[in-house]
């Protein structure tokens, strides 16, 4: 079967009201045509009305960058799944490496909210991949699978097939380093093969992977050209609509 690319934009903390709406209004006659991939821009929590209220009509997805596992409670400055579903988000990332290492945020935190997200129908988009000095120390494999092995304890097997997962190499995010298509064809393969191995054939083959590491429209179609990438998750190239256009239409 051929899984369905999926091109996502994560903004991170920028972009204001009317930069969000601007930017939708930009990047929609860019896409129109567009049928043979999903697009997905996921938005600062207080941008995601705005997004969401500019892309009606389109085909433009929506989702978050992070969200707390209890749906409701004493957790001051958090977002639940229910939250993020009345705001018609489809997807949510979890795990992003700057949510692991600039906020501490551990294994079993990650799992907890990937059951959640999953619970309450949100893709979630889950974010794996190793540090420099892991690399260096070709940890790569060992890191990897345990981010896997932990962040998916319990969930089912129909789950998985329909969840996203982003091979992201920490150390080339926002650092203009890119891992080379095979490093990245190799990481995508060895997630592909523990999804094979704990989740069965199907999940396997239907689990959408993505790349996720500097990103740009010069070197989108080389990635998109590997066997087994199925799309990227993109930062800071995703800013610019033009630019995030160029990448969709690789």
């Amino acid at each position: 079967m051929s899984r369905r690319p999926l091109i996502a934009a994560n903004w991170k903390m920028h972009k204001v009201t009317a930069e969000a709406k601007a930017f939708v209004t930009a990047l929609l006659p860019k896409i129109a045509e567009v049928r043979d991939r999903d697009v997905l821009v996921c938005p600062p929590f207080p941008l995601i009305a705005s997004v969401d209220d500019a892309r009606k009509g389109s085909k433009l997805s929506i989702g978050a960058q992070n969200m707390y596992f209890e749906e409701k409670g004493a957790f001051t400055g958090e977002v639940s799944a229910t939250m993020l579903k009345d705001l018609h988000c489809e997807f949510v990332i979890l795990g992003h490496s700057e949510r692991r290492w600039v906020f501490g945020e551990g294994d079993e935190l990650i799992n907890k909210k990937t059951i959640a997200a999953i619970n309450a129908g949100l893709i979630p988009i889950l974010c794996v991949g190793e540090k420099l000095d892991e690399r260096e120390k070709n940890m790569t494999e060992q890191v990897v699978l345990n981010q896997l092995d932990k962040n998916l304890k319990s969930v089912p097997e129909h789950a998985v097939a329909s969840m996203i997962i982003a091979y992201e190499p920490v150390w080339a995010i926002g650092t203009g380093r890119n891992a080379s298509t095979k490093d990245a064809k190799d990481a995508i393969t060895l997630i592909r093969e523990f999804i094979h191995s704990r989740f069965g054939a199907t999940s396997a083959e239907k689990v959408r992977i993505l790349y996720g590491g500097s990103v740009k429209p010069e070197n989108m179609k080389q990635y998109m050209d590997q066997e087994g990438i199925d799309g990227a998750l993109v930062g800071g190239a995703s800013l610019d609509p033009e630019s995030f256009a160029k990448l969709i239409l690789y």
